[in-house]
């Protein structure tokens, strides 16, 4: 995109080619920045600045609706319907998801050793035990008839409960972040469905009260954790907070894990936060001031958060 509309006064929006924006001054793009949309749609809009290698200064939107003249289809954008379409699918067939915060995710499988889940040599947490236990754990036995049991009536009990256990085992889905994110994104229903969705072996909730986007994120009055998402509109100079797209108020604390967040997820520069879409598990809560809400990683584990970044011709 080389044009971007800016509402920062709704009453006197103000279409900006991308030339002009990035010759504002850098108070002037942190302000307009996050109320920029398109010519075109109206779809919620993103700035991305020059990049060191040579990378153009660009407009780009995750949101432009199907018929929109600045929607390029994408490998990228694909997926990410795909993955929404997947994720319906999973609503119709299961009566409860388990998140598996340990997958990892497709983009960086080649990058990585698959011999550890993402980010273990990082940050050794639950993931990286749970791996460890699988590998020496000896498989539980399956369900199967001895030699005196493969005929007549037993063998018809055997296979009536291989047949259950199957069909029981079918309902229960197990899905990583990325996909989940995609298909948020991607207009999926899970944020208004009331699927259990467990987030560990003790905690369920209903997927429309843990799923919240930035622009509805709410401090909770005992401290309990949602799964927030949406985009991120930039991250500070210093590298320490996320602002989010689709709210002024809220931003996110990443001062702890600044470093091993961007080698976990290629964010090798600023530009590279710019319109990229995240989900985390966290906790919000209201700054001292109570003027900022802030929505904290939790326990600072980089296994509940999953960073997308945004295609370079979207």
């Amino acid at each position: 995109m080389l044009d971007a509309i800016c509402l920062f006064d709704e009453l006197n929006p103000v279409t900006y080619s991308v030339f002009k924006f990035q010759k504002l001054s850098d108070l002037d793009i942190e302000k307009y920045r996050q109320v920029l949309v398109c010519p075109a749609c109206a779809g919620k809009a993103y700035y991305r600045k020059a990049s060191k290698d040579g990378k153009a200064a660009c407009f780009g939107s995750r949101y432009h609706q199907a018929d929109c003249r600045e929607f390029k289809p994408s490998a990228a954008r694909t997926r990410e319907e795909l993955h929404a379409v997947e994720v319906n699918q999973l609503l119709v067939n299961s009566d409860a998801m388990i998140i598996d915060f340990c997958r990892q995710p497709s983009q960086s499988k080649k990058s990585i050793n698959t011999s550890k889940p993402l980010g273990a040599e990082l940050m050794p947490n639950e993931c990286t035990q749970k791996a460890e236990q699988s590998s020496t754990s000896t498989p539980e036995p399956k369900l199967t008839g001895g030699p005196n049991l493969n005929t007549g009536t037993e063998q018809v009990a055997i296979n009536a409960l291989n047949q259950s256990a199957e069909q029981t085992e079918k309902r229960i889905a197990k899905e990583g972040l990325e996909k989940l994110l995609h298909s948020l994104m991607r207009g999926s229903e899970l944020a208004e469905s009331d699927l259990w969705v467990y987030t560990d072996e003790k905690y369920r909730w209903r997927a429309k009260n843990l799923f919240v986007n930035f622009a509805d994120a709410d401090p909770t009055e005992n401290g309990s954790p949602r799964m927030y998402w949406g985009t991120v509109s930039h991250i500070d100079k210093e590298e320490l907070w996320l602002n989010p797209a689709d709210t002024k108020d809220v931003g996110i604390p990443i001062d702890k894990v600044a470093e091993p967040l961007k080698l976990r997820f290629g964010l090798s520069e600023r530009r590279d936060f710019e319109g990229a879409a995240i989900i985390l598990f966290g906790k919000c809560f209201w700054n001292k001031a109570k003027t900022r809400k802030i929505i904290q990683l939790w326990s600072n584990d980089l296994n509940r958060v999953f960073i997308s970044k945004s295609d370079e011709n979207e």
